[in-house]
């Protein structure tokens, strides 16, 4: 491979690391072709990008790249292949759905929301995280739920007063 050609590879997968908050290093070396496009198409339909890369120019690629990932040069062993995403937890599902007919993917290292996490054992953990979006509904419906009860006793209480005024009223 000619020097030009790792530069541009280096380049693309630091402007990746950049532009994206979560990414999992992961080893998928043991599948065949077959499985290999599969967990691709899987990736595709998630909006997961997956990309295979030499430890060495993704070593390059995290220097170079305006975060500090000093703690995942130790996870650059063996074959590892990068997944791109936009949301926290996709990855760790579809790795989590891949494994029940499959023995990789296997995670090495993720970075999700300027956290690490590390080893194989982290994927049901980082499975298990609620994206952005789940969090901000949970906070809406916490904001939502006292002012639901108000407006419910409000309501309640109003059909119990007009009853009193009622009967108040047919007394006299």
């Amino acid at each position: 491979m000619k020097r030009e050609d790792k530069n541009a590879i280096i380049q693309e997968l630091t402007e990746k690391l950049n532009r994206y908050d979560h990414f999992y290093l992961t080893n998928i070396s043991d599948l065949n072709a077959a499985d290999t496009s599969l967990l691709r198409r899987k990736c595709f339909d998630r909006s997961i990008n997956l990309v295979v890369v030499k430890n060495t120019l993704l070593r390059k690629a995290l220097e170079q790249s305006e975060k500090n990932f000093d703690d995942l040069y130790d996870a650059l062993k063996d074959s590892t292949s990068v997944m791109f995403s936009e949301t926290a937890n996709v990855p760790a599902k579809l790795i989590k759905e891949f494994r029940k007919t499959h023995e990789r993917p296997l995670l090495k290292a993720a970075f999700v929301e300027e956290s690490f996490y590390f080893g194989d054992d982290q994927v049901d953990i980082l499975s298990q995280l609620k994206s952005r979006e789940e969090l901000i509904g949970d906070i809406i419906m916490l904001l939502q739920s006292p002012a639901k009860n108000v407006v419910s006793a409000l309501q309640s209480g109003g059909g119990k007063l007009a009853g009193i005024v009622k009967t108040l009223s047919e007394k006299e």
